[in-house]
């Protein structure tokens, strides 16, 4: 490319980053109040609810819990040197399923154990060569899997998870060739005297997935989880952003813009369902029939964040799924959908709602038949000016920006 056609290059780039700056701009005044939007901090890189609380990985090197009622902080977590990237639960005694131990990952290489009830490290384990970026707990087990840019899944043991010594290795996959950034598994009792089933869902930023028995071998203190590949998965083009398994569907969301459910284990004859697609990657998605605590019937829909906007398909007949509605509300990408039962307002049922989380570093609280049917916004849409730049409404710039973007969704070779 001449010096000339470089600087066209340039200009045209510099052009177009302005242009989204000023439209996301505009969109943040438009849609500042749908969704009843919580400000944070930070972004939020990784997000669960428990309860009544929201926990928070965040860019800033912390963990938030943040009570989604009074949208206050209750409590901050620090002590990671990078950022947080993903967050797990576990049992501070095996098998009580209290759920009191915070377990988080991060950009520093690192895996953290916390104490829930006093606010404290338990202990530091320096689980990867490169960042931290899933994390998955098997209960049954007392077993944490993690996966890492440095392509590697990890097994750890959590059967004393209140040692303040490193978490004990217990076993490793290097089988992914790219960043592996999605698990989820499934355990199925054996009826007999026999160990489970353990059934291990591993995808990279390629989009790869890949499907693996494990298995426990070894004797008293001393053991190994071994791995046996049964299948592999190629029919997303890149990575995949979001994974979750339930009700013998494997969920997928893709930057390669759709989301895929795939029955597993697999029935001969039966033809893939189609894919739900759009024009942007998919970041997250909330599958409700898959959720144990709803009516699969009475809640057939998966809702997916792609780019900046929610949308919502019934899939009641998943041979045929149906487009029900897209909702707009974030100002930047959608990153994390997350279901929350809030209590009524006399206290006697559980209300269904669904918690978004967006790189404009809000949370939105939204009831789920307002989120079939939102409110219009109030304010009025106007023409995109040209304007001079400036950091985004988020306090990052441009350039954080897509170093963030290049954390959570790039392939880190």
């Amino acid at each position: 490319m001449t010096s000339k056609n470089l600087k066209t290059a340039e200009f045209l780039q510099a052009e177009s980053e302005l242009l989204l700056h000023e439209a996301r701009k505009q969109k943040a005044e438009k849609y500042k109040t749908v969704g009843d939007p919580i400000e944070l901090s930070g972004v939020p890189i990784d997000v669960k609810v428990r309860g009544r609380y929201a926990w928070l990985a965040e860019n800033t090197t912390t963990v938030r819990k943040l009570d989604l009622e009074s949208r206050k902080t209750v409590q901050i977590y620090k002590g990671h040197t990078g950022p947080v990237t993903c967050l797990a639960f576990c049992d501070s005694t095996p098998g009580s399923g209290d759920s009191k131990i915070l377990i988080s990952g991060s950009w520093d290489k690192t895996i953290r154990l916390w104490n829930t009830d006093i606010k404290t490290a338990i202990s530091t384990t320096t689980a990867h060569t490169d960042f931290v970026k899933t994390l998955l707990v098997i209960p049954s087990l007392n077993l944490l899997v993690s996966g890492s840019s440095d392509k590697s899944v990890r097994f750890w043991d959590l059967s004393s998870p209140l040692s303040p010594n490193p978490l004990e290795s217990v076993g490793s996959i290097s089988s992914h060739t790219r960043p592996v950034q999605c698990l989820d598994a499934y355990v199925t009792p054996s009826g007999s005297d026999d160990a489970p089933e353990v059934t291990l869902f591993t995808a990279d930023t390629m989009g790869v997935i890949k499907v693996w028995s494990l298995k426990k071998e070894g004797e008293g203190g001393r053991y190994r989880w071994k791995h046996t590949q049964k299948d592999e998965f190629t029919y997303h083009r890149t990575g995949v952003n979001e994974m979750v398994y339930g009700n013998g569907l494997l969920w997928t969301a893709s930057t390669d813009e759709s989301i895929r459910m795939h029955p597993y284990p697999p029935t001969p004859g039966v033809k893939p369902y189609p894919p739900l697609t759009y024009t942007k990657a998919f970041k997250t998605l909330l599958s409700l029939p898959i959720q144990p605590q709803l009516d699969a019937d009475a809640f057939p829909y998966v809702l997916g964040g792609s780019g900046d906007t929610i949308r919502i398909c019934d899939v009641s007949s998943p041979e045929e799924p149906e487009f029900v509605k897209e909702v707009e509300g974030h100002w930047h990408d959608v990153t994390h959908l997350r279901l929350w039962l809030r209590d009524s307002d006399d206290k006697r049922r559980k209300e269904v709602w669904v918690i978004s989380a967006s790189l404009d570093t809000t949370l939105r609280r939204w009831k789920l038949a307002e989120l079939l049917s939102p409110p219009a916004p109030q304010a009025e849409e106007k023409a995109i000016p040209i304007a001079k730049p400036q950091a985004a409404p988020s306090g990052l710039t441009e350039e954080e920006e897509r170093e963030l973007a290049e954390l959570m969704h790039m392939d880190d070779e």
